[in-house]
């Protein structure tokens, strides 16, 4: 050891450096010398969106490279951490090769960091990779001193070739495929080397060694790569050879997580159901292998399904499995414009068929900002999706993904957007940046009063107030503005009492049987320890329903499967009871008053799995 130090000593004196190193990479020389000679520390690097996400991308890359396990660590943040955090604990970690996987929702982040970390770790080499990279490479993030180069497009391949070019100084640069990086040999210029074939899915290890480090996590998953759809606003449909993961090696590994009992497996799939066969044999799986706690998320085109996949998803564990469905218009002729089959009409009966069973939560998502879908237009979209009564109705706004054929448009003028991530739309031909704005409220008002679950039957009743849902949530968003409510962090308590503010100066009519319906909505969700200033006295009613209901063990039990273990008295504090005057379901379902006197029973030991709603039961009606 110490005739290799002094070796060492002596090439550092001399300034010799590795040439076939040094040529194209700055800072390694002798420093690399040493490395390969005693270990290479190599850091993949996650910035998530959030802490209950996992990122599928490193872990595959570290499974991929599987001899070079003893080198690579990983190391995952989120876009919420402090970034001098972040550059602490990297700098702590010492990484001779730094690798930070890039995405849209994380650039900045990453661009921030690495800068800095260039400068407290000049000899440390930064790659990236990731669709936010992968496209523009000419004029991207590599003309940047503190970026050593990029992976391009699906890097597992690539990544195992760079790890044999640094730690085993095999091969070179510029024979490795799909990578673009600064040639030093010829002045720094941007070299990018030819595009990588794809891989076969089977050949890529399963990335989740040890399951136990992911148990508040969210696991990412993929069983095939690509889409055969063109939707121009997708970084999809640039790869539009699928290739599926075979299903023999995907149910053992499904069989991981079941076993592992993981909360939440999110397949990444783009279209999971574009081959039948596929997703039919894997929904046949998990619902023949079901623990009973794990829940499957899928991206699926709805209108695809036929009569043998929504038989057996009507089958399935009510919170199985969940679906999210992109309508994105109802308008054919933005439809057409962006390059994207889809039969609404096919559409519509699955997502009818799937509600009726309430077992699948349904996620439908809508996109402003596509071309020929204007103000009136997308709230005629906003209408036919909302009819279709999704568990979630996400308005999104249009994304401008460097390499989508959107981007093309937008180049021609056609779309308007951001010079910084996101790169979402400002306006567009067909939508003032004006209407943007507004369709920014109506956002905002289905996430609060909507998205949340907390005013299901409340929202219900007062959309029969306007010819179309979209109008109740556009004037909603006004009030809020007028009222000066925007960017505050408002209580779920003044949500309500907001909403019922707003109905008295515009609907006066139906403030009275409102008012039942938000304290039906309020304790459905909890047992609440105060009652709204709004709620009808209970005080007439309070004795009789204690001594009829609480002291009539017998009728309890009968009412209350699952309290055995449980006396009077503790029910009386898991439960609740409250006496309307109206029928609430029927009012909100009809939209006029329907006058009946019932005891309500909410029962919080026993919630719907979907929406989490505690059960309830008519004793008295």
């Amino acid at each position: 050891m110490e005739k290799d130090y002094a070796q060492i000593a002596q090439l550092v004196e001399q300034r010799t450096e590795n040439p076939r190193v040094a040529g194209s990479i700055p800072a390694l020389g002798i420093f690399f010398v040493y490395k390969r000679r005693y270990g290479m520390k190599v850091l993949l690097t996650a910035v998530n969106a959030k802490y209950i996400h996992s990122n599928l991308a490193v872990y595959s890359l570290k499974a991929y490279a599987g001899k070079y396990q003893e080198n690579i660590e990983i190391a995952e943040y989120t876009i919420n951490h402090q970034e001098e955090a972040i550059i602490r604990d990297i700098y702590k970690k010492k990484p001779d090769i730094l690798a930070f996987s890039c995405y849209i929702w994380n650039i900045s982040v990453v661009y921030r960091t690495a800068r800095e970390l260039k400068k407290v770790l000049p000899d440390t080499v930064i790659w990236l990779g990731g669709p936010e990279v992968s496209y523009d490479i000419s004029s991207g993030i590599l003309n940047e001193s503190f970026v050593d180069g990029i992976i391009i497009g699906e890097g597992e391949a690539s990544f195992l070739q760079l790890m044999e070019y640094y730690i085993d100084g095999q091969g070179e640069l510029g024979s490795i495929m799909g990578i673009a990086y600064k040639d030093r040999e010829n002045g720094g210029r941007i070299a990018v080397t030819m595009n990588r074939p794809f891989l076969s899915l089977d050949d890529i290890p399963f990335p989740y060694g040890d399951l136990k480090k992911f148990e508040n996590k969210i696991i990412y998953y993929e069983s095939s790569r690509g889409c055969p759809y063109s939707c121009s606003y997708c970084l999809s449909s640039i790869d539009k050879s699928v290739r599926f993961r075979s299903l023999a090696l995907v149910e053992r590994e499904l069989d991981a997580f079941l076993k592992a009992g993981t909360a939440q497996v999110k397949f990444v799939d783009r279209t999971f159901n574009c081959s039948r066969e596929h997703a039919l044999s894997i929904w046949n799986y998990i619902s023949l292998h079901d623990n009973g706690i794990t829940n499957f998320h899928f991206e699926i085109s709805a209108d695809l399904l036929k009569e043998e996949e929504l038989l057996l998803l009507n089958r399935l564990r009510p919170g199985l499995i969940q679906l999210e469905i992109g309508v994105q218009s109802t308008n054919p002729r933005t439809i057409e414009a962006i390059h994207r089959r889809m039969d609404l009409v096919k559409l519509a009966h699955a997502v009818d068929r799937i509600r009726e069973s309430h077992n699948i939560h349904q996620h439908l998502d809508l996109i402003a900002g596509l071309p020929y879908e204007d103000y009136a237009s997308f709230r005629n979209s906003f209408r036919d999706v909302y009819r279709l009564r999704p568990d979630q109705l996400q308005l999104g706004f249009l994304k401008v993904l460097k390499g989508s054929a959107m981007y093309k448009e937008a180049l021609e003028g056609r779309v308007v957007y951001q010079s910084a991530q996101p790169y979402e739309v400002l306006y567009t031909r067909w939508l003032p940046y004006e209407d943007v704005l507004r369709l920014k409220q109506v956002e905002d008002m289905v996430e609060v009063y909507y998205n949340s679950g907390q005013f299901n039957w409340s929202v219900r009743y007062l959309e029969h107030f306007w010819e179309n849902p979209f109008d109740l949530y556009q004037e909603l968003g006004d009030y809020y503005e007028r009222q000066g409510y925007w960017g505050i962090s408002h209580q779920r308590a003044a949500r309500y009492e907001i909403l019922l503010d707003f109905c008295r100066e515009c609907k006066e009519s139906a403030v009275a049987a409102l008012e039942d319906i938000m304290v039906y909505d309020m304790y459905l969700r909890e047992n609440l320890k105060s009652r709204p200033a709004f709620a009808r006295d209970q005080a007439p009613y309070k004795e009789l329903a204690g001594s009829f209901y609480y002291e009539d063990e017998e009728r309890l039990r009968e009412l209350l499967p699952g309290y055995e273990d449980y006396n009077c008295k503790q029910i009386r504090r898991m439960t609740h009871i409250e006496h309307f005057l109206i029928d609430i379901k029927e009012t909100a379902a009809g939209g006029a008053v329907v006058y009946r006197e019932n005891d309500i029973l909410f029962d919080y030991r026993n919630r719907d799995p979907l929406n989490y709603e505690a059960r309830t039961v008519i004793v008295k009606g």
